[in-house]
């Protein structure tokens, strides 16, 4: 389990990223204004990993990209439901701006109901077409195990803020779009991803074979 101690924030440095800047909901609403405590600010790692990776604490709701002489840019995530969210070490195998988004079979077959318009026949059989209102928000980092397979696990955007800071979705992490945008710019393909255990939790639910 993951060191809560491994991440002291020292203050909102200078250089904090987009402090006070709205997340807008894209089509569901009125612009949603983050709180301050979901913005993305510049932290001190008090023992530190390699610059360069992504790191999701699911008991803090966040995600953490590293960067040199121990510091890390943290951003406010919601996370996997239940026995859906997935910990382990991955990749960033792929990216995709305004990413097609198709359900998982697994998904399917737990609400066969909500996706029925992804079957055959249906208005998306052929995926989601992205934009403002696919589920996977502006952007998408698709996460692969070490051999090479994806596990469908994505880090995406969202157009709903009021799903960040919670364990809402089918296994993925999200983040409002326009942070998802600039998390996009800073990771590169086969960048190392570790999704810490959650405290207290049972066997995730299998995802791949």
């Amino acid at each position: 389990m993951m060191d809560r101690r491994k991440f002291m924030a020292t203050g909102l440095a200078a250089g904090s990223v987009g402090l006070g800047t709205p997340a807008l909901a894209h089509g569901l609403g009125e612009p949603y204004i983050l709180p301050e405590e979901q913005m993305p600010r510049e932290v001190r790692l008090k023992d530190g990993f390699p610059a360069g990776e992504v790191h999701v604490d699911p008991n803090q709701f966040a995600l953490y990209w590293t960067m040199p002489d121990n510091r890390a840019i943290r951003y406010t995530v919601g996370i996997g439901r239940g026995n859906l969210y997935h910990p382990g070490t991955f990749y960033v195998g792929a990216k995709q701006e305004w990413p097609r988004w198709m359900p998982t079979p697994d998904m399917m077959e737990r609400n066969p109901e909500a996706y029925k318009e992804f079957l055959p026949g249906g208005k998306f059989e052929n995926g989601q077409p992205g934009g403002i209102s696919n589920p996977l928000g502006a952007r998408a980092l698709y996460l692969y195990t070490p051999s090479g397979r994806d596990t469908y696990l994505r880090i995406h955007g969202t157009n709903n803020p009021k799903t960040i800071g919670v364990a809402v979705s089918n296994g993925c992490a999200r983040l409002v779009n326009d942070q998802v945008i600039e998390l996009y710019d800073k990771v590169p393909l086969g960048a190392k991803v570790v999704l810490h255990p959650k405290a207290n939790a049972g066997p995730p639910h299998k995802i791949i074979s």
